[in-house]
């Protein structure tokens, strides 16, 4: 039978004091405050076998009370804990953060007696001085920027009207863990980092129109979002830095919404009018940076569609940057690439803008992937948003032991991916087909397009008519109108201009060894295929046809791994096969070989 650790609750609730990794029975366990769509919360009552505590329990260890790991009776040993002090009362909260189960007794150990609120009471400090801190605030005068008029001193800081958060009663406010908010509390303060700042989101509905942004705040006992709406959106934004550590307090608290964030909370922050921001210059070290709750590839096919989680994974392949045109007819870059774990699974993750357009996958890195959206599109696969974090190469034991894992094991071994769609230059991606294969299953032909991935060889690219003048302005690309002055009309923009920019629509005819096909490749595509950018094959085109039409012949004959998209559409009332080339990449004939024997090996056991 383990020994308890007798007298360490008192040591802990009472005298503020640290054990280190106490023992205790665990006497009774009941679930509290359950909402709803919320994660459920729990409290335990431990015992040392002299005095009795009540504890709450980290949601992050909900799982061992469903597995029944955790039941009364049982002895457990406290690996990693917080306890902190609530308002003026003095009484303490202990959550429980880490814990190890030591075994499974059959009746109560010793005679335990509850630590009532006197015998606390009797052990606090007296009213002429001070209750000690668990952070103690500086004595020296701290920037503050609160909800209200901001005065912008001569230094640059921001000030408020008080130096620090206090108490009704004057007293500093004492840091509350963000594991124990409640919206039934109120006059709380935290004191956290800020691991990730969204850019200003505007929006507009049938309520009026604002802006937000939000970020996502840790410190030793959990994480939790807070957003700042409107006029709040306007005051922070610019005054709150990533990886800061600042005291806040007077925000509101509402159930979260687990559509829009990994975040482990069952709340999330708003700012109001009265929100006081402080930042902490010192003392900062005990405060965590980003948390993350990694989930395995390999089990991404047990989510929802449209789950935001945290995900890593060693870059096996990288696709090209390439331009879509979203709804409101902006360009925006998007590159797939694909994430491989020693779940020997593979999925596509999308990357858009500056992400898209900056990363570099050479030498295999690794990448954490905070809040990215998991998508039903092409079997699962993964897309990052503006409320999501990447690090490559982050300095954490999961990055290290994985990287090992590829550099040895994974980078020779056969992969399965779970997404239906290329991301890289030969092997791992899903859904291959030969143009045989495309016409006898008859991709295209449904309601919805198909998409698929095939090894071709340019035969041809029509010249004529490849070319067009578009509106200059960045955000738009519509064909312009000329008005035979040398003048030109957008009609999108309704206005007239003297200038254009060239865009490309090049029609491709691209075969394999079973047949061929005639393909649409847009502004990127036609770019990378012809080597050379739109502006400057619109120069050739007007003042040298010799070496426009050699720039023509130079791109034949070259194979690419080309991803298309199939659909059936009528025009003038009759349905033709439209086929577009989503991407086009240049061959990796080490990934491509691999495929090709594990191909042989499939055909070698049928």
């Amino acid at each position: 039978m383990n020994q308890l650790s007798s007298g360490a609750l008192k040591e802990i609730s009472v005298d503020s004091k640290h054990v280190d990794k106490p023992i205790f029975q665990l006497l009774a366990l009941k679930k509290i405050g359950a909402n709803s769509g919320t994660n459920d919360r729990y409290r335990l009552l431990l015992s040392d076998g002299q005095h009795s505590y009540s504890a709450m329990l980290g949601t992050q260890l909900n799982s061992l009370v469903s597995d029944n790991k955790l039941q009364s009776k049982t002895v457990i040993q406290l690996d990693k804990y917080i306890c902190n002090t609530i308002g003026e009362t003095n009484k303490k909260v202990m959550i429980i953060l880490e814990v190890s189960i030591l075994s499974q007794a059959n009746e109560k150990i010793g005679n335990p007696v509850p630590l009532s609120s006197t015998s606390q009471q009797q052990s606090a400090p007296s009213a002429q001085a001070p209750p000690p801190a668990q952070n103690p605030v500086p004595n020296k005068p701290v920037p503050k920027f609160q909800g209200g008029n901001l005065n912008k001193p001569a230094g640059g800081s921001f000030y408020g009207s008080n130096n620090t958060p206090t108490t009704p009663g004057g007293t500093p406010a004492v840091a509350r863990p963000i594991a124990s908010l409640t919206p039934y509390q109120n006059r709380w303060t935290i004191k956290a980092r800020v691991t990730n700042k969204t850019p200003i989101r505007k929006w507009n509905n049938a309520r009026g129109e604002g802006q937000l942004f939000s970020m996502d705040l840790v410190d030793q006992s959990g994480e939790i979002r807070a957003t700042a709406f409107k006029e709040q959106c306007i005051k922070f934004h610019d005054l709150i830095q990533v990886d800061k550590v600042y005291m806040i307090s007077k925000c509101s608290l509402k159930p979260a919404n687990k559509h829009y964030t990994s975040i482990d909370n069952d709340y999330e922050m708003s700012f109001t009018y009265d929100t006081v921001v402080t930042p902490v210059e010192e003392d900062t070290e005990e405060i965590p940076g980003m948390l993350f709750n990694f989930r395995k590839i390999g089990e991404l096919e047990n989510f929802e569609k449209d789950t935001i989680l945290d995900v890593i994974g060693v870059v096996k392949s990288t696709g090209e940057c390439s331009t879509i045109m979203t709804r409101n007819s902006q360009e925006v870059a998007k590159r797939d690439i694909q994430l491989v774990d020693d779940s020997e699974q593979i999925v596509n993750l999308t990357l858009w803008r500056d992400q898209a357009e900056n990363f570099d996958g050479s030498n295999n890195p690794v990448m954490a992937i905070k809040g990215a959206k998991l998508s039903d599109f092409g079997g699962r696969s993964l897309t990052i948003s503006s409320a999501s974090v990447m690090q490559i190469n982050p300095d954490i034991p999961r990055a290290h032991q994985l990287k090992g894992w590829y550099d040895n094991v994974g980078c020779s071994k056969e992969m399965q991916s779970i997404s239906k769609g290329g991301g890289g230059g030969g092997g791992g991606s899903a859904n291959w087909f030969n143009l045989h294969e495309v016409n006898s299953q008859n991709l295209g032909k449904s309601e919805k397009a198909d998409y698929y991935t095939m090894k071709g060889t340019i035969m041809f690219l029509k010249k004529e008519n490849c070319l067009y003048k578009a509106c200059p302005e960045a955000e738009c690309n519509k064909k312009l109108v000329d008005n035979g002055d040398n003048t030109y009309r957008c009609e999108k923009c309704s206005k007239t201009c003297s200038n254009y920019k060239y865009r490309l629509i090049l029609s491709a005819h691209i075969a394999d060894c079973h047949s061929s096909l005639w393909a649409t490749c847009f502004q990127d595509t036609a770019e990378g295929l012809l080597g050379q950018k739109a502006e400057y094959i619109g120069k050739l085109k007007e003042d040298d046809d010799e070496a426009f039409n050699a720039l023509f012949e130079v791109a034949r004959c070259k194979s690419y791994i080309f991803k298309m998209r199939a659909k059936m559409e009528t025009f003038n009332e009759e349905a033709r096969m439209k086929t577009t080339c989503v991407s086009a990449t240049s061959i990796d004939y080490k990934d491509y070989s691999q495929r090709i024997i594990s191909e042989i090996n499939k055909l070698s056991i049928m």
